[in-house]
């Protein structure tokens, strides 16, 4: 069974979050799929993928640039219904749909709790996976880090 893992940012945005996770992500061996909603944010996060860690490089791609998804450890993606690159992780940014959960290995749930919109999405997501006894976590972000809360 998929274990969730809700990531609740407070103190940074996501495009500066998200790549040091994948980074100790990719560390594990692990392949990702990140799954948006809108192509602004997908390519908000293309471009922090290639910039925001300058020790470091996070080989991606993302759906439309004419690659073979299954050469990406880091695939961007907004189409709800696949996993082309063969990741065991699937991220969701912006409440993405994830009716193929149980296909992945791990699910980050990563979520601005400074949007009231975006934080009750979150609480509804959370409450329909324990509904369906899927296990789930939650980590708020500090200035230090993730502190696993539950």
């Amino acid at each position: 069974m998929t274990d969730v893992s809700f990531y609740h940012l407070q103190s940074e945005p996501l495009e500066k979050a998200l790549p040091r996770l994948l980074e100790k992500v990719l560390e594990r061996g692990f392949r990702v799929v990140i799954r948006g909603v809108s192509e602004e944010r997908i390519e908000l996060l293309d471009d922090a993928l290639w910039t925001s860690l300058p020790a470091s490089f996070l080989p991606h791609a993302r759906e439309g640039e004419g690659v073979d998804p299954a050469e990406q450890p880091i695939f961007l993606t907004l189409d709800a219904a696949q996993n082309p690159s063969a990741a065991n992780v699937l991220v969701l940014i912006d409440d993405a749909p994830a009716a193929d959960l149980t296909t992945y290995e791990r699910c980050l749930y990563m979520f601005d709790g400074n949007n009231d919109t975006v934080l009750a999405a979150a609480r509804a997501r959370w409450k329909g996976l324990k509904d369906q006894e899927v296990a789930v976590s939650y980590y708020q972000q500090t200035e230090t880090g993730w502190q696993k809360k539950a």
